[in-house]
C-alpha cells in the first residue's frame, strides 16, 4: 500500500473503474493477499459501483484451487492464459501446461462462480499451420467464455526466442491465419472491438477500453507503468523494476522515473492508442483524455489518405482498408 500511496495525489479522488492484476503471474499471490491489496485500495479510492477487477492466471494445477477463494477475495474476471489447446505447440513455446490442464482451469473457474472470462491465444506459433491456428480458436469459442485475445506470437528482446529464433510461419500464411481466425471468431459470436480483442456483447474488457482510449491509469508494483493527467500535464511514470530494489524503496521511493508527454508527441500518442479500436474514438473523449481542442486533431487529419481515414463529424477511425494498414496510417503522423 506505500506504493499506492504515493500515488493518491494525483488521484484526485477520481473513481476506480477497473482492476488489473497482470504483468506476470499475479495468481501466486495468495487470496488473502489479494484480498488485503484490494481492501485497502478500497481504503483509499472511490470504487466504481461497476467496477471490474481482473486477474490473470496460468492453466497450472496450484492456481486453480484457489480460484473460488479469489472469487470470495473480489476478483470478477478472469483472463486465463491458455494461448494453444495443442500439446506439441505449447511446448514449442515453453508453456508448462498442457491441453488438459487448460480445460480444466476454464472449468474449475466456471464452476468458482466466474461468468467474465477471457482466454488468451496466440498465432503464428512455429510450425503452426492455417487449420491449426483455426482449431485453436474453434475449440476456444466452444468454452462458453466471454472474451478471448487473439494475437500473433511476437519475440521479445532478452528472451530464449530472441537468442535462439524459432522458424515460424511467413507472413502470408500468418495473414492467412488472422483472418480466418477472425471469421471463426466472429461465426462464434465474438466481435471485435481492438485490434486483438474480441468479446461477446457487453463483455468487453473495460481495462483494455480505459488503456486504448488514452484514459489515466495508476501503475503500482515493481516495473509497472502508469499514466496520469495532473494539474494539465500527461505523465508516464514507471517504478523500479528489479523486485528487491523495488522492495527496498517501496515506502520512501518506488518510483524510477518519469516523463511529460509533450504537445508535438501528443496527437500521436493518442491516435497510436485510440485507433486500435474498431470503432475509433470520438471527439469527446480525445479533448477529455488530451486536453486538446479538436480542431488541432482533425487538422493534423487533413492530408491522410480518405481511403484509409474516416473523419466524421462526432469523431474518427480507420476505414476496414486502414484497420488492415494500421502501421501505414500511424505513419503518416510521424
Amino acid at each position: 500500500m506505500a506504493d499506492l500511496d504515493t500515488e493518491l495525489q494525483t488521484t484526485n479522488n477520481r473513481p476506480i473503474k477497473s482492476i488489473f492484476f497482470g504483468g506476470g503471474t499475479p495468481s501466486i499471490f495468495s487470496p488473502d493477499a489479494i484480498h488485503n491489496i484490494l481492501k485497502g485500495a478500497h481504503q483509499r479510492l472511490t470504487f466504481d459501483d461497476r467496477i471490474e477487477i481482473t486477474m490473470e492466471a496460468n492453466p497450472g494445477t496450484f492456481e486453480q484451487k484457489n480460484f473460488s477463494e479469489f472469487k470470495a477475495a473480489g476478483i470478477n474476471r478472469l483472463s486465463i492464459g491458455v494461448q494453444s489447446f495443442n500439446d506439441h505447440h505449447l511446448k514449442n513455446i515453453g508453456r508448462i501446461h498442457d491441453s488438459k490442464q487448460a480445460f480444466t482451469a476454464i472449468s474449475t473457474a466456471q464452476e468458482s462462480g466466474f461468468d467474465n472470462i477471457n482466454l488468451d491465444l496466440m498465432f503464428g506459433l512455429p510450425g503452426q499451420s492455417t487449420e491449426q491456428a483455426i482449431n485453436d480458436v474453434e475449440i476456444a469459442c466452444k468454452q462458453n467464455v466471454q472474451h478471448i485475445s487473439h494475437y500473433q506470437l511476437t519475440i521479445e528482446a532478452n528472451t530464449f526466442f530472441h537468442k535462439q529464433p524459432p522458424v515460424t510461419p511467413d507472413m502470408e500464411t500468418v495473414w492467412k491465419m488472422q483472418n480466418q481466425c477472425h471469421h471463426t471468431l466472429n461465426e462464434h459470436g465474438f466481435h471485435q472491438y481492438e485490434v486483438s480483442a474480441f468479446s461477446k456483447p457487453d463483455h468487453q474488457c473495460l481495462h483494455n477500453l480505459n488503456y486504448w482510449n488514452f484514459g489515466d491509469y495508476l501503475g503500482i508494483g515493481a516495473g509497472a507503468h502508469g499514466k496520469i493527467t495532473d494539474n494539465g500535464k500527461i505523465l508516464r511514470r514507471w517504478k523500479r523494476r528489479q523486485p528487491e530494489d523495488y522492495m527496498n524503496n517501496a515506502v520512501s521511493n518506488p518510483l524510477s522515473g518519469q516523463s511529460e508527454i509533450n504537445s508535438d508527441e501528443l496527437i500521436f500518442e493518442f491516435l497510436l492508442n485510440a485507433l486500435r479500436l474498431k470503432n475509433g474514438f470520438s471527439y469527446e473523449t480525445f479533448e477529455i483524455n488530451t486536453g486538446v481542442e479538436k480542431n488541432i486533431l482533425i487538422k493534423a487529419c487533413q492530408g491522410i489518405d480518405a481511403e484509409l481515414l474516416i473523419i466524421n463529424e462526432t469523431g474518427i477511425r480507420t476505414s476496414n482498408k486502414g484497420y488492415r494498414f494500421l502501421n501505414d496510417v500511424l505513419e503518416q503522423f510521424l
